[in-house]
């Protein structure tokens, strides 16, 4: 599989490159140049294949031939070492639980398929790869987590200071070895930008190799098509019209989605549920995308103002506006909704959520409030309610035990070098090379 930038003035590249790269040398993100469905076959049995069978069969295209299949096959299970299971709230909407793995976020399958293929693609290689990350909240801690102790890469964790839960920094600053942290006098638009900014510096890429570990990046970005196959899974057979409703921030988890969708997958719609960070839910009401500075909520992990991966939503719909908003609905909910969400889901279904699923939960409603109801909603619960203790217990008043993966850090110190400015990290930078 070859990739092409979004910009369109860049050479294609392989997937190894891609990987590597990050951003094409014209700025533009990259994109697979098809994208082959599955076989029906594939689907009609996929009650009698393992979620490492599932995955394998997916993303194969994708890293062909630069990843041999008995590597690909030993990648995909050492990400997949965790459970992805549905809970039903209610007749019409379920929760797709994204939290079990070892920081407790979804994004824990996409750092871990990427560490992985970074570490065999780095193998045999003498020059240390520096990935360099924003963060808002559970990449960096999911990243940090995916990486440590690879060979020849060093992270590097970009994150907007006192805008990230306590557990999501502790996450991402007291790992040490070849982790590094920088707090960021500033929000998470102001990280990204320098990230962004970062690659395009001739005088760092000449003396050091930069990739990223956002969903920018291609291995980041495209296992996260595996969860909407894995609730698939467990839902056809009495469901048959489903409806996807993902908290959305930087919008690489739905646009996995659909890539899925476009692999074959039969999701009847999907949802991008907004906190009040609302470009999207605004640009489908206006066809007007206007980027803006994020706004802080207490859904952190989805405060971005300008979300990277929307333009490959665009390009999934070959930037037509009908057929996009055919596909995709977009809500936006203030922190008192979400609040109330939370409450909502605790009393009425006995249910812990955590702010960013309860966004997703609010979105289920607003789409079957003006729906029919022969269609059964998921919301992806991302991250582990206890992620968010001040919020979650605030609102539901109970405490909370703190799972294992908590525990583990919760006691560390934190390790974080401060700055301000992109000159502070490009000096950084320049140093630790």
């Amino acid at each position: 599989m070859n990739y092409y930038s979004l910009n369109k003035k860049a050479p294609n590249t392989t997937f190894k490159n891609a990987v590597i790269k990050g951003l094409a040398p014209d700025k533009g993100l990259y994109f697979p140049e098809s994208i082959t469905p599955l076989p029906e076959d594939f689907y009609k049995n996929i009650d009698n294949l393992s979620y490492p069978e599932i995955a394998f069969t997916a993303i194969k295209q994708f890293v062909s031939p630069e990843i041999p299949e008995d590597v690909l096959k030993t990648i995909v299970e050492e990400t997949l070492s965790f459970d992805f299971p549905i809970v039903r709230l209610d007749k019409n909407i379920s929760t797709l639980e994204l939290f079990h793995g070892p920081t407790m976020a979804f994004k824990d399958v996409g750092a871990r398929f990427m560490a992985r293929c970074l570490g065999y693609f780095n193998a045999n290689n003498t020059n240390e790869v520096t990935v360099l990350v924003a963060t808002s909240g559970d990449t960096g801690g999911a990243v940090a987590n995916g990486f440590l102790g690879v060979k020849g890469v060093h992270v590097v964790i970009l994150y907007p200071s006192g805008k990230v839960s306590d557990i999501q920094e502790k996450q991402l600053t007291t790992l040490g070895e070849n982790i590094s942290a920088l707090e960021v006098d500033g929000v998470f638009d102001d990280c990204q930008d320098m990230v962004k900014r970062a690659f395009l510096d001739e005088e760092l890429t000449s003396k050091m190799q930069l990739t990223s570990a956002n969903s920018i990046n291609v291995a980041r970005w495209l296992p996260q098509l595996f969860y909407f196959m894995f609730a698939y899974k467990q839902l056809h057979n009495t469901h048959k019209k489903i409806v996807f409703s993902v908290p959305s921030g930087n919008f690489g988890n739905i646009c996995a989605g659909m890539v899925a969708q476009k692999l074959g997958l039969p999701i009847h719609h999907f949802i991008a549920s907004n906190n009040e960070n609302n470009v999207v839910t605004n640009y489908l009401k206006t066809e007007d995308y206007t980027p803006k500075p994020s706004v802080q909520t207490i859904s952190n992990a989805m405060d971005v103002g300008n979300p990277s991966n929307f333009i490959r939503i665009q390009e999934l719909h070959k930037n037509n506006f009908s057929a996009l908003k055919e596909n995709l609905s977009s809500f936006s909910f203030t922190d008192e909704e979400t609040k109330d969400a939370l409450a909502t889901i605790y009393k009425e279904h006995n249910y812990v959520a955590d702010p960013h699923g309860a966004v997703g939960y609010l979105g289920c409603k607003a789409y079957l409030n003006n729906n029919n109801d022969d269609v059964h909603c998921v919301f992806l619960e991302t991250a582990h309610p206890t992620k968010f203790l001040n919020v979650v217990e605030e609102v539901i008043k109970e405490k909370q035990p703190l799972p294992e993966q908590i525990q583990s850090v919760i006691h560390k110190t934190k390790v974080a070098t401060k700055i301000g400015s992109y000159n502070e990290l490009k000096s950084y930078l320049l140093k630790k090379n």
